[in-house]
């Protein structure tokens, strides 16, 4: 038999034989390869994770450091309340997605069903407020203000309540000491998102977040978020198939957040956030002659500034709003009057957002960038009527002449022709229209100034402002040149299209009308009272050039110190010390016998015992009335106020100011009453803490009722002027820079 020829179809079973014994040969050296992977490579690995699956984590949120003034005031602080919070997980497994639930929810709490599930829908492009913009698998709080015997029906029938829970919780509170509202500089909080937990899931501590976070997402609460948040702690509980807690896999316990001290003096702020709503209320009951109306004031903002070290005592913007509207989820109401247009804005910080020329303020300025010049501040430069410059006619406030007179006396009487003089000169020398290696004085003092650029205070969103140079005229051509170019063979002939078609051409020259008008603080010049009270501050201290600051230091709970944080010097001015002096005279004059002496030394300020100095502004801007702007300092402070539609200088802006001095040194009827002074010199100490870690608050304080009633609309304040939302290189709200200016 072994003798006899395999036939064809042997062979065939053969191979198909071989075949099969290779294929499942592979297959078990693959399974086993994959065998050794899983249980010896991995195994730990693997076993750690089969573990998990029997293992919930339940997260316990940290309790977020306070924000505290100088003396230990608490701005930004806790409080328990009853919360009532809806699982989206639980209320998914149900049959009808939940709606049962919550319905039975919104019966027990006294609220429509609909505003209960819009509560706990989740956030996206399409859905408008209220939503929950926070993680999904986090409990989404529905009230933050249960009644004792609400929570009790919810927990006593938990079968009619899957994924309900009530308990106590500590939540944000913004207690406004002494009346201090600081919403714009506090912030808020609001839940983190998803990609923000998936983010940040490589860091460590602080820096990573869990599903249950809040976070800062404006004012201090947001530069400061790492430090104010805490740690959060997790506890980790064995659970059965069934899911029932068998026993505990450890803690790892939550750790409290650090505490922020910042400069803010709680009294002062109050009186600053009362005199500014105080002024603009004053500035609508003055007629306006120019717009044959009353001024409107609808914004404004103040700066009270340490000008030893830049930090800031004070700050306030108007309108402005209650920051406890975010504690546990903003309403859609609160939310759309916080946003839209009618209110005015009141979430922007105006005094680092809000934009405006300078107006007569900027003369410092000037005066500075002519003494660098070669301008002596002996001579004596024409004070006319008008002056004029290319065909057009650039006048005095007022049509004012004083004849030849000092750059001291210019900036007492705000003389803008002097200015006029002194920069249409120096344009001539620097070549005009055809210049040759311009030194460009002018400019080059602004930015030595600190102007255009950022200061660096320790809040989000600050902005740049503006200087005019050449690179900005040139970038601001090539921005516009086509939708300039595009008018070229418009029939209109207003105003702004005329300007169009001469930009077309020769946009990025720097004319003589820009070059007065810049001298004057005018034209497309652009600043924020932040930067104005920084430049203030550095003349009253000898030429330092402070970063402004609101936090002094970095606490733990037990009130230990975690971090100091010291002033930051930025630069210096550009001045000697006798070009610093002379300009301390000339505005200490302004106060004397100037522009703001009717508010000041007529008023019976006590100019011998405290001495002020002060430059008064009223800046123009087209479509609209004249912006108020008042910067001031002593020994001790810079004081910088400013009011959209809001007059004059002086007018609109000097009695606040002067109360605010009255009440820093407490000065009432002209004399001077140590007793009285809420704060003589700025506080460099930090603030005393008990065991407990509570702050020794050295004075009592009150919070008044009505210091910060709401209307309707949850602002508080006037309204918006266009602040900082400008797009670059684009600003229509603001006049031709190359038109007649009649200013103060």
């Amino acid at each position: 038999m072994s003798n006899i020829p395999e036939t064809g179809r042997t062979r065939r079973v053969t191979i198909r034989l071989v075949v099969l014994q290779v294929l499942v040969l592979s297959l078990l050296a693959t399974l086993g390869g994959r065998l050794w992977y899983l249980q010896i490579r991995n195994g730990q690995e693997y076993t750690a994770a089969a573990s998990q699956n029997h293992i919930r984590e339940v997260v316990e949120p940290a309790v977020r450091g306070e924000i505290l003034d100088a003396d230990g005031r608490v701005l930004a602080g806790n409080t328990t309340k009853l919360v009532v919070s809806v699982s989206r997980t639980a209320l998914l497994q149900q049959k009808d997605g939940g709606k049962a639930v919550l319905a039975r929810l919104a019966g027990v709490l006294g609220m429509s069903a609909q505003d209960v599930h819009d509560k706990v829908r989740l956030c996206n492009a399409q859905t408008p407020k209220p939503c929950w913009n926070g993680s999904p698998y986090q409990p989404i709080p529905v009230t933050t203000d249960a009644t004792t015997q609400q929570a009790m029906q919810i927990m006593e029938r938990r079968e009619d309540f899957p994924g309900v829970t009530a308990q106590p919780t500590a939540l944000r509170q913004y207690p406004a000491p002494s009346g201090a509202n600081a919403a714009q500089v506090l912030g808020y909080l609001s839940p983190v998102t998803d990609e923000e937990v998936k983010n940040s899931q490589n860091r460590t501590g602080r820096e990573k977040y869990q599903p249950a976070d809040q976070i800062g997402r404006a004012g201090l609460e947001s530069v400061y978020d790492d430090d104010l948040r805490g740690t959060t702690g997790v506890n980790r509980l064995e659970v059965d198939n069934l899911g029932r807690v068998i026993g505990s896999a450890g803690t790892t316990p939550a750790v409290p957040g650090n505490n922020v001290v910042t400069s803010i003096d709680s009294r002062v702020q109050s009186l600053v956030e009362k005199q500014l709503l105080g002024a603009m209320k004053d500035a609508r009951k003055v007629w306006d002659t120019n717009s044959h109306s009353f001024y409107k004031a609808d914004s404004g903002a103040a700066v009270v500034m340490d000008v030893h070290t830049g930090r800031i005592i004070a700050m306030a913007s108007a309108p402005s709003y209650d920051p406890n509207l975010w504690v546990g989820g903003i309403s859609a109401k609160d939310y759309r009057n916080l946003t839209e247009k009618k209110s005015n804005y009141p979430l922007l910080n105006r005094a680092i957002q809000g934009l405006s020329a300078p107006g007569s303020t900027f003369k410092v300025v000037s005066t500075s960038a002519a003494v660098q010049a070669g301008y002596s501040l002996n001579g004596h430069y024409l004070c006319s009527p008008a002056m004029v410059i290319g065909g057009r006619t650039f006048k005095n406030f007022e049509g004012e002449s004083f004849g030849p007179i000092t750059l001291e006396k210019a900036l007492e009487v705000s003389c803008d022709t002097v200015f006029y003089g002194i920069s249409y000169d120096q344009w001539l020398k620097d070549g005009g229209i055809k210049p040759k290696h311009p030194k460009d004085w002018f400019y080059k003092t602004a930015h030595q100034f600190g102007l255009g650029a950022k200061t660096g205070i320790d809040l989000p969103s600050e902005v740049a402002g503006r200087i005019p140079d050449r690179k900005w005229k040139q970038d601001y051509y090539n921005a516009n040149h086509d939708a300039w170019c595009a008018l070229k063979n418009s029939p209109k002939t207003d105003l702004a299209t005329q300007i169009a078609k001469e930009n077309c051409v020769d946009g990025y020259v720097m004319r003589a009308g820009d070059s007065v008008n810049y001298a004057i603080g005018q034209g497309d010049t652009l600043v924020t009272p932040i930067q104005m009270a920084r430049v203030y501050s550095a003349l009253a201290n000898g030429g330092t050039l402070y970063q402004p600051a609101l936090a002094k230091a970095v606490l733990g709970p037990d009130g230990k110190l975690v971090r100091d944080i010291k002033p930051v010097v930025n630069g210096r001015l550009p001045d000697s010390k006798q070009t610093l002096a002379y300009i301390n005279q000339a505005t200490a004059g302004v106060i004397t016998e100037g522009t703001a002496a009717w508010k000041f030394t007529s008023a019976g300020w006590p100019q011998d015992k405290i001495q002020l100095h002060a430059k008064t502004g009223t800046a123009e801007v087209a479509g609209k009335q004249t912006t108020s702007w008042l910067d001031t300092y002593s020994d001790d402070y810079a004081v910088v106020m400013t009011i959209s539609q809001g007059g004059t200088g002086s007018g609109g802006s000097g009695d606040a100011i002067r109360k605010i001095y009255e009440g820093l040194y407490g000065v009432k009827d002209g004399k001077v009453d140590p007793k009285l002074a809420l704060l003589p010199k700025p506080q460099s100490s930090l603030p005393k803490f008990n065991p407990d870690g509570s702050a020794v608050v050295k004075t009592a304080y009150t919070t008044p009722a009505d210091t910060f009633a709401s209307p309707a609309g949850g602002a508080l304040g006037g309204g918006f002027a266009g602040a900082a939302a400008l797009p670059p290189y684009r600003n229509e709200l603001w006049a031709d820079p190359r038109q007649p200016r009649s200013l103060a």
